[in-house]
């Protein structure tokens, strides 16, 4: 979230998905990609919220090329792994979008 400590930033990242885990409303799908792909990996501070929210029914999609390039392809717990074509007709197919 934002620029600056990634420390930070994974932190409130955890804390923002396990807002949207406890809320009764929950998204369709959520989309990771760049570094945020990491976010579904074994070493993830937000490992059990995204556990949760795939659980609960949200699609949870990974850049392909993302986990290709971090390597963490061995490591995810959470989610699948899509290519841009597809997280780009989800993008261009949803009535709202929310980037953090």
């Amino acid at each position: 979230m934002g620029r600056g400590s990634d420390d930070l930033g994974a932190a409130l990242m955890a804390n923002a998905l396990r807002k949207v885990w406890a809320s009764s409303e929950k998204p369709a799908a959520i989309v990771f990609y760049n570094s945020g792909v990491k976010l579904l990996a074994d070493t993830s501070p937000a490992i059990d919220a995204v556990e949760g929210l795939g659980a609960a029914g949200v699609d949870l999609v990974a850049c392909g090329t993302c986990v290709t390039h971090f390597g963490i392809s061995d490591r995810l717990t959470a989610g699948r792994v899509s290519d841009m074509q597809e997280i780009v007709g989800l993008l261009l197919g949803a009535d709202r979008t929310v980037s953090l």
